[in-house]
C-alpha cells in the first residue's frame, strides 16, 4: 500500500513531508518511519478487520517527555494525528495499529526506565516502555518481596499500558486499574501535569495516596485519548509466605453456573481474592489444533466436548484461583473454598492432587496466580490461525447472570461458526465478572476473516442490548461500543475532547472519541 492511501485525513503529501523533516530533527533520522513496507510492525492485526482501515501514515518514536511536547508541537501544526502505544502488544484488541487509518504511532518504548521502587512500601514508578518482565527481572535481581501484577501476555507487555486499558491481572491485586497512585501526563498543548500528590513540589506520598486534593483527574486518562501520560506509579502485591492453587470441577453447565454465587460470597467475606471458571474448551486450545480432533462444520458440538473431557478425565468446567497468606491461613481458607464447592457438587482438588491431563490445565492456571512468567498461553492462537479478538461483557455476580450471558454468547458463535473460549473472572470487589471470551480464527481465510468480523460485531450488540456491555473494546468496535454507553456519556467525553485537544490529534477514534 503506497503511503498516498494512507496520508492524514486533510493533510498534503507536501505537509506530510515537511513534517517528517521536522520529526526527523527532533528525534532522529531512525527513529521516524514512513515506508510502507517498514511500517509491518505497527500494521499487524490479531482482530477481525482489514488492515487498510487501520494503516498508520508513519511511526516516530520518542526517548523523552522534551520529545514528545515537541512532537506534539509540529502535529499540531500540520493537523497529523498521534496514535500513542507503549509496548504496542495490546493482543486481541487491535495490537499496536491505530483506531483510524492515516495516524502516526507514537511509540514510547525507549522511554524504558524504572524510575523508583520503594523496598519498604511496594511502590514503583515508571515510564511507557517498561514491562512486566523489566519489573520483574528488578525484584529478583535486587532480593525484593514483591510480585507484580501479571496478566498472561506479561514478558512482552507493560504495566502502563495494561493499567490505562483497565486490563485484569491474575494475583491477588487482579484489576490493574485499582492498582496504581499517580501519573504524569503531557496534554495536546505540551504542558505537563502531575496528577494528584503529584502536584505538590518534593511531594512523597505521589505514589502512596492517589486521590491528592480536588477532584481525581487521574481516571480521564484511562481508555481515552486526553493525555499522553509519560509516567506511572504502581502498587506491587507483597510476596505471600505462602499459595496454593485450587480447582473445583463440574461436569455440566448447570452446576458451573452455581459456582458464580459461591465465588461471590467467598470473596466478599474475605476468604479468596481471585477466582474464574472456565470451558475446558480453552485449556485444550493451548495444546492442540482444531483440524486435529474436529473437522466438521460449524461449531464444535457440545457432545464432542464432552467426549473429550471424558476420554482424558477433565471437567467440563473448572472453578480455580489461587490462595495466598500465612501457611495457617491458607490451609483454613482452603477448606472453606473445599466445603463450599463441594457442597454444590464439584470434585474438589487442591494442586498436589491433580493427575493426568488436569496437570496442564493446572499449571497454566497456577503460572497466572503466582509470580511465574511465561507465553504458553499464546499457544491457543495456533488452534485455528492467527486471528483472535477478546471480548469480555461485564455480568453481575450471579449465576442467573453468568448462564443468561453465556446462552447469548453461544448463540452468536454457533450461528457463524466459532468456538466458545472463555468463561468468568471475579472482578475486584466480587460483585461483577467479566465474562471473558477468545474468537479464535484464520485471518489467512477471507472468508473466515469475513465471518469473524460480524460475529464480532453481533456479540457485541446482542450482549450490550440485554444490558451486559463489554469493559473493554478492540479497535474495529470502539465506535459501536461507546455508542451503548450512551449519548450524555459521549456528549461530556466531546467536551472534555474540544476543551484539551482542540485540534483532536491525540488518538482520534480511541473508545469512540473522535
Amino acid at each position: 500500500m503506497s503511503n498516498q492511501a494512507t496520508l492524514p485525513p486533510g493533510v498534503s503529501r507536501s505537509q506530510f513531508e515537511a513534517a517528517l523533516l521536522e520529526y526527523r530533527a527532533i528525534v532522529g533520522e531512525e527513529n521516524v518511519v514512513a515506508e510502507p513496507e517498514r511500517l509491518a510492525p505497527y500494521a499487524r492485526l490479531m482482530v477481525p478487520d482489514k488492515i487498510e482501515k487501520h494503516m498508520p501514515c508513519g511511526a516516530i518514536s520518542a526517548g523523552s517527555v522534551e520529545d514528545i511536547q515537541k512532537i506534539l508541537a509540529v502535529s499540531n501544526k500540520y493537523r497529523i494525528p498521534l496514535w500513542t502505544i507503549s509496548a504496542g502488544r495490546n493482543f486481541g484488541y487491535g495490537e499496536a495499529a491505530p483506531a483510524t487509518a492515516g495516524q502516526m504511532v507514537l511509540d514510547l518504548k525507549r522511554m524504558n526506565k524504572i524510575l523508583e521502587i520503594d523496598p519498604e512500601l511496594g511502590t514503583a514508578l515508571i515510564e511507557p516502555g517498561v514491562t512486566f518482565k523489566q519489573i520483574d527481572d528488578y525484584l529478583k535481581e535486587n532480593n525484593l518481596p514483591y510480585w507484580i501484577n501479571k496478566p498472561a501476555p506479561a514478558p512482552v507487555v507493560g504495566p502502563m499500558g495494561y493499567t490505562l486499558e483497565r486490563g485484569m491481572g491474575y494475583t491477588r491485586y487482579q484489576e490493574q486499574a485499582q492498582n496504581f497512585s499517580g501519573m504524569e501526563v503531557v496534554l495536546a498543548d505540551g504542558s505537563v501535569v502531575r496528577t494528584a500528590m503529584g502536584g505538590v513540589e518534593n511531594a512523597k506520598t505521589w505514589q502512596c495516596y492517589r486521590w491528592g486534593y480536588g477532584p481525581w483527574v487521574d481516571g480521564l486518562f484511562l481508555q481515552s485519548n486526553f493525555g499522553i501520560v509519560t509516567k506511572l506509579g504502581l502498587w506491587l502485591m507483597k510476596k505471600p509466605a505462602a499459595h496454593t492453587t485450587w480447582v473445583a470441577g463440574f461436569d455440566n453447565e448447570k452446576a458451573a453456573f452455581k459456582a458464580i454465587d459461591v465465588i461471590r460470597d467467598l470473596r466478599m467475606d474475605g476468604v479468596i481474592d481471585t477466582a474464574m471458571l472456565f470451558h475446558m474448551g480453552y485449556g485444550i486450545a493451548l495444546t492442540q489444533k482444531r483440524a486435529d480432533f474436529y473437522k466438521g462444520p460449524g461449531a464444535v458440538p457440545d457432545a464432542m466436548w464432552e467426549g473429550v473431557a471424558k476420554q482424558i478425565n477433565i471437567p467440563l468446567w473448572s472453578a480455580s484461583g489461587t490462595l495466598y497468606g500465612s501457611r495457617e491461613q491458607v490451609d483454613l481458607n482452603l477448606g472453606v473454598v473445599k466445603a463450599a464447592m463441594e457442597k454444590i457438587g464439584a470434585r474438589f482438588q487442591r494442586e498436589e492432587e491433580v493427575t493426568g491431563a488436569g496437570v496442564l490445565m493446572l499449571n497454566n492456571i497456577k503460572m497466572l496466580g503466582t509470580d511465574k512468567l511465561s507465553l504458553e498461553d499464546f499457544a491457543i492462537f495456533n488452534y485455528r490461525g492467527a486471528g483472535g479478538a477478546w471480548f469480555a461483557p461485564v455480568i453481575p455476580a450471579k449465576s442467573a447472570d453468568a448462564e443468561a450471558v453465556y446462552r447469548l454468547m453461544r448463540g452468536v458463535l454457533d450461528k457463524h461458526g466459532f468456538d466458545f473460549f472463555g468463561g468468568y473472572m471475579s472482578g475486584y470487589s466480587g460483585r461483577h465478572f467479566d465474562a471473558a471470551s477468545l474468537l479464535l480464527f484464520d485471518r489467512d481465510n477471507p472468508e473466515e476473516l469475513d465471518r469473524a468480523k460480524a460475529c464480532y460485531n453481533e456479540v457485541i450488540d446482542v450482549t450490550s442490548q440485554a444490558g451486559y456491555p463489554v469493559y473493554r473494546a478492540g479497535t474495529p468496535v470502539m465506535e459501536k461500543t461507546a455508542a451503548y454507553y450512551g449519548e450524555p456519556q459521549r456528549a461530556l467525553n466531546r467536551r472534555l475532547k474540544q476543551a484539551l485537544d482542540p485540534n483532536h490529534i491525540l488518538a482520534p477514534g480511541k473508545s469512540g472519541i473522535a
